[in-house]
């Protein structure tokens, strides 16, 4: 029997579908950020600062602003932890998705070790102990919340008690707060200081959205949910990127692109009604670390050559700033202490595209105005730059 050739998907129209559905295309972008978040799934926040980033080079008018108020004010952006113990930004829906396909097995995990550190620091009853920390804790939320944990435990200083952590120890509020985050009973709500700092006030999250992060749902049926809004976000994308994306096993994998129908191509899996060429557009951005666009597949080569990789991504395969032309990573940046952005392009991209890169430079030095961050997880091309 012959076999029948797979539909075939080309590295052109790959990139073609990056710029279009990541709205890196003037064309394509829009200060509607529910609908920009939504459309990349999600949104890195291990560093705080790609969220802002990551948005408003997307953004039709770039404002920090908006993205301030979106998250802790209308809160139609919610940040969570999910896949891969990763800090994302979601809309609701996508959170629910993320939440019930992933998150709450990693809750389980921490919920288990938090059970053994408390038995190894002493503690006779640790079920008991973690519950009544919760119910104290979520009380004191809806009451007086959003609070940060140094808060939290001067309000209720019977809870902070040492546990156990490895090499040190750790206030045992802090630890309960961390599982309470896993398991979607808290949120993190508005910073402690300003918008590039990751450390946060929580919130009781049926106190800071409506119902929470929403009505349970079968892991299987998330897990198609999500699988069939990363597909249409990065599609064509292989099992493996989608395992190593949303941190599953092989086999929820395989369930998961099963119950989407996922079509399988020459480079990857699509939904079915998702093989139309798409029309290739024109585009150049400047993109920070984490991006999602940057960090949506594990296997890279249709956008990234080995050569720029091994400038742009630490040890450890996260991404730092990259520059963009075409739907692929072409140079890096950073921002200087005195606030210019300052680039290296690996690749000839023309006079135009150039020009482009730089003005998209200077807006970004605009948009920054006195702010200076310091990347989370600095490039190997960082120190160059940064001389």
């Amino acid at each position: 029997m012959r076999a029948v050739a797979l539909p075939s998907i080309s590295v052109a129209q790959r990139r073609a579908r990056l710029v279009t559905r990541h709205r890196l295309t003037p064309a394509t972008r829009t200060d509607d950020l529910s609908a920009l978040v939504d459309d990349l799934v999600c949104l890195h926040s291990t560093d705080p600062v790609s969220v802002y980033l990551s948005a408003a080079a997307r953004m039709a008018t770039p404002a920090l602003s908006v993205v301030d108020r979106a998250l802790y004010e209308d809160r139609t952006l919610l940040r969570h932890h999910a896949m891969r113990r990763t800090l994302w930004v979601f809309g609701p829906s996508h959170a629910r998705l993320a939440h019930h396909a992933a998150t709450v097995d990693v809750a389980a995990v921490q919920r288990r070790n938090l059970q053994k550190q408390l038995t190894a620091g002493g503690y006779a009853a640790p079920e008991d102990t973690v519950r009544t920390a919760r119910a104290e804790i979520h009380a004191l939320l809806r009451a007086e919340g959003p609070l940060p944990a140094r808060e939290v435990g001067l309000r209720l200083p019977h809870l902070t008690t040492m546990v156990p952590i490895g090499p040190g120890e750790y206030p045992l509020h802090s630890r309960v707060l961390l599982v309470m985050g896993f398991d979607g009973e808290v949120l993190r709500a508005r910073p402690t200081g300003t918008w590039i700092n990751g450390q946060y006030r929580w919130a009781a999250a049926d106190a800071w959205v409506p119902g929470g992060l929403g009505a349970p749902l079968p892991k299987r049926e998330a897990a198609a949910g999500l699988t069939r809004a990363y597909l249409r976000a990065f599609g064509p994308a292989t099992r493996e990127d989608l395992k190593w994306w949303a941190g599953w096993t092989v086999a929820v994998t395989k369930a998961a692109l099963a119950d989407v129908d996922a079509v399988e191509t020459d480079t990857g899996y699509v939904l079915p009604d998702d093989l139309d060429p798409v029309e290739p557009a024109p585009s150049v951005a400047l993109l920070p670390g984490l991006d999602p666009s940057t960090m949506g597949w594990k296997q890279r080569d249709h956008y990234l050559s080995p050569e720029i990789a091994a400038q742009l991504f630490d040890r450890n395969g996260n991404g730092g700033p990259a520059v963009w032309v075409d739907g692929a990573i072409v140079g890096g940046w950073v921002q200087r202490k005195d606030g210019r952005i300052a680039m290296r392009l690996f690749t000839d991209v023309g006079a135009e595209a150039k020009a482009e890169a730089e003005a998209a430079a200077h807006r970004l030095e605009t948009l920054l105005g006195e702010v200076r961050f310091t990347v989370r997880f600095p490039s190997p091309l960082q120190p160059t730059l940064l001389a």
